[in-house]
């Protein structure tokens, strides 16, 4: 459990530098091209070709749902051969029963929490999609990227995760991979819409997730920026003194900042999720609790009444301000609803 939460703790973008906003680089204002075949382009070093739209794809575990939820809100559903994402609780509800409706292709995990090389080569799909580079490591019993395009089949890796589990990463991917972003979620969702011929849908779904956020960021413009904790009970195990996992970096820092706060524990690298001891966690400014789920069985009110007790200093302790949260914080494409979940308790009524 521990190396799960631990992948999906450094899988959503953790840094200090700051984060892309998230209405630059797509650009949704112009009508759609459709995909010329064949589609080639390099993807963590490796060049993939594409001779039209796959059919048969498998989506690796990596501890993600953002790729999975991608291609549901695509609607690329049935091109899906095999699934292995799962959350079980989600800021949009709907997507529980969505990802459950998907087919697992009958596959099991190995003790690195994915799919082994044999039962992915055996099921012949011809696209796998990872969240990570890790994903296509063989020492952890995966099929390599080179193993796999020597039976014809395409890898693809989430571009912004390439430099995770890629010891030879550049240094462009590293500073993808620190400074993840919204933007980050809603490139990949630019991809899938290159690689399966459906652009349009693609701008339209970025351009709608992208106003929602914008219209966020427009309401709280100019306000105070309060500060805001990320915890996640569920996954105390990552922390060294059994404390909360504390988001701070990345995607993570770029939600709270276009729902108009500032992460309470901004600047600090990933290590602060492992490191974070119970005086910095008392002692820090806390204006706003935003609390994850990791498991479908935690309340949030319960968890944040918990941690209230135990950080009685916190404003946010006195004031009982608190939201909660699943993976709309993660990479991948729920965090529209986070960012408007956040910015209520934030501020609230303006």
């Amino acid at each position: 459990m521990a190396a799960l939460v631990a992948l999906t703790v450094t899988g959503c973008g953790a840094g200090t530098e700051p984060a892309d906003p998230a209405d630059a680089a797509i650009d949704t204002s112009a009508p759609a091209a459709r995909t010329s075949y064949p589609l080639a382009f390099d993807n963590c070093g490796m060049r993939v070709t594409f001779a039209k739209p796959p059919q048969r794809v498998l989506i690796l575990n990596g501890t993600s749902v953002g790729e999975v939820e991608s291609f549901i809100l695509l609607g690329l559903e049935k091109t899906v051969l095999a699934n292995a994402q799962s959350y079980g609780v989600s800021d949009d509800p709907s997507m529980i029963d969505k990802i459950k409706a998907l087919p697992t292709g009958g596959l099991s995990m190995n003790k690195n929490f994915d799919v082994p090389a044999e039962q992915v080569l055996k099921l012949k799909p011809d696209l796998v999609v990872s969240t990570w580079s890790g994903g296509f490591d063989a020492k952890k019993g995966f099929a390599t990227r080179e193993q796999l395009a020597a039976s014809g089949i395409t890898s693809l890796v989430n571009p912004v995760n390439c430099a995770m589990g890629k010891p030879e990463a550049t240094e462009e991917e590293q500073r993808a991979y620190r400074n993840q972003s919204i933007n980050s979620s809603l490139e990949f969702i630019s991809l899938l819409g290159r690689i399966f011929d459906v652009q349009q849908r693609a701008l339209d779904l970025i351009s709608g997730l992208r106003a929602r956020v914008e219209m966020v960021r427009q309401r709280v413009a100019g306000l105070p920026a309060k500060k805001v904790l990320i915890a996640y009970p569920g996954m105390a195990m990552m922390n060294a003194s059994g404390l909360p996992a504390v988001m701070t970096g990345g995607i993570y820092d770029d939600v709270i900042r276009a729902a108009g706060g500032v992460n309470a524990f901004a600047g600090q690298t990933s290590d602060a999720t492992r490191t974070l001891n119970k005086e910095q966690l008392a002692t820090a400014q806390v204006d706003v609790l935003v609390v994850g789920l990791f498991t479908p069985q935690e309340k949030g009110e319960q968890e944040a009444a918990k941690l209230f007790a135990a950080y009685p200093n916190w404003a946010a302790s006195k004031s009982k301000t608190y939201t909660v949260i699943s993976d709309g914080v993660y990479l991948g494409p729920l965090n529209a609803w986070a960012v408007e979940k956040i910015s209520k308790v934030v501020h609230p009524g303006d």
